[in-house]
């Protein structure tokens, strides 16, 4: 631009000296004096063109006016690992990050099948198969998938702790998955602070319970009649004392079982249980605790809808009318199962100062749903979701004067779902609060095959209730 200004000014000035419109004397100065502006000129667009090298601003601008550029800037700076790959698992991004983690490079990584980069393993050096797999189950269920106890194996072999989120990819008519991003995290420092944790809190736990219930016995033997003779005075103290050392050796239990639930140590011996014969047996158990407290007990089965009661087919013109009860069969350790039940309700009778807690058992063809009501304060809303977290408890008048650890619902949680199941609570001050525990349901037929294979596997004969017309199992 301003060589050919330069060159239209020398033109210029050439015609009109033709024209005798300019003395010669005068055309070298105005030659020169052009030339200068000229280069004035040049310079002056040279600079205007050139970004200077401090001006983070406007470096930060231009690299931001790109989509592209944004995507890039981001997924080359974030700690997390990204892994981007199509419906047929091929890898088509792969973060510095992820390679840091995998050990992987980029461009070695992309174009891949991600299951020869992403090899996951459980807390035993298990490989995951496709069931385990959070890419395979997002692509099935259409949702985000979060996995919080995986381990990876690194290109070097080395297993890394890892937490991973994948979220599929849908169409635009939102009916198929083109495919899934995979955030994953390096946590092994924090996982291997939280087992050295749990070790010491276990080893503690088990340590201190053995004293602690020594001392319990020796307060026992003191408040025998039979063994000691003492005073009114003295038999107050002890029995505070001995409701102390109860209280103690109940919290050194709830650690002991809560840091086995989180690294996977919790004793677990699944079987096929009936719901219906399992949860009567435990309401007559029970109900003695409800009744001390002059609280009324019910045990609500099914609903009406549901098409439990129909009609006598032995007396028919009685109109009378009897209750088949549906089959409800869940594959659970019944222990545990019972532990849940019980402190659900311990709860509902501690928590409920008149009114009535109720049990219920209902279910569709997928799912068995256990649920535990009360009359009592209820819950705060701001409290509701954080009630299943470790040591929690509702700040409140009768939670003050309620002895508590805050790791009854936390226990309660890592057991249902030891088993697939969900446990979650509704609530609303003054009405009262209901617990629903969800299990995985099986049919008949599933319920015979797990029979047949744990006779087979153990030698030992169970045999389905034949109390219950197994004609409603449905």
């Amino acid at each position: 631009w301003a060589l050919a200004l330069y060159i239209s000014v020398l033109a210029v000035l050439y015609i009109l000296l033709a024209m005798g419109l300019h003395q010669p004397t005068n055309v070298l100065e105005t030659a020169v004096g052009s030339s200068a502006v000229a280069v004035i000129l040049m310079y002056w667009l040279w600079r205007r063109g050139t970004k200077p090298a401090h001006s983070n601003l406007d470096s930060l601008g231009a690299a931001l006016s790109s989509e592209q550029a944004k995507s890039d800037i981001i997924l080359n700076t974030i700690e997390d690992g990204v892994m981007l790959i199509d419906n047929q698992n091929v890898i088509r991004v792969f973060n510095p990050a992820a390679s840091i983690i995998t050990g992987w490079p980029s461009d070695e990584a992309v174009g891949l099948d991600y299951t020869l980069v992403f090899k996951l393993i459980d807390d035993k050096n298990t490989p995951y198969d496709e069931g385990q797999d959070p890419f395979k189950k997002a692509f099935e269920q259409k949702k985000s998938i979060r996995d919080n106890q995986a381990s990876l194996v690194a290109r070097t072999k080395k297993n890394i702790a890892v937490t991973i989120s994948v979220s599929p990819l849908l169409s635009g008519d939102q009916t198929s998955v083109i495919g899934a991003v995979g955030v994953f995290r390096d946590v092994s420092q924090e996982r291997g602070q939280e087992k050295r944790s749990a070790d010491f809190v276990s080893t503690a736990s088990h340590e201190m319970r053995t004293p602690v219930a020594a001392i319990e016995g020796y307060l026992a033997l003191a408040l025998n009649d039979r063994v000691t003779t003492i005073d009114s005075k003295a038999r107050d103290y002890l029995e505070k004392a001995h409701e102390s050392t109860q209280h103690l050796g109940k919290l050194f239990q709830d650690l002991l079982t809560t840091t086995r639930a989180e690294d996977g140590r919790l004793s677990n011996h699944p079987s096929v249980v009936e719901m219906g014969a399992f949860v009567e047996k435990m309401v007559e158990d029970l109900r003695f605790s409800a009744q001390k407290k002059g609280l009324s007990m019910e045990y609500v089965m099914g609903t009406h809808a549901a098409g439990e009661h129909v009609i006598d087919a032995s007396s028919p013109s009685s109109g009378s009318t009897k209750v088949i009860k549906p089959l409800y069969y869940v594959n659970v350790d019944p222990e545990r199962l019972r532990e849940v039940v019980t402190n659900l309700f311990d709860n509902a009778v501690k928590y409920t100062e008149s009114g009535s807690v109720s049990i219920g058992l209902t279910g569709d063809s997928g799912v068995v749903q256990l649920s535990i009501r009360d009359t009592g304060a209820g819950i705060p809303a701001e409290d509701i979701p954080h009630l299943f977290q470790k040591f929690y408890r509702v700040d409140s008048s009768a939670t003050r004067t309620i002895g508590g650890t805050g790791l009854g619902l936390f226990i309660c949680r890592k057991i249902v779902e030891l088993y697939n199941g969900r446990i979650w609570v509704e609530s609303k001050p003054g009405e009262g609060s209901t617990f629903f525990i969800n299990l995985p349901r099986l049919d008949s037929q599933q319920a015979s095959q797990l029979q047949a294979a744990a006779k087979a596997t153990s030698g030992l004969v169970t045999s389905l209730p034949t109390s219950l017309p197994t004609t409603s199992a449905t």
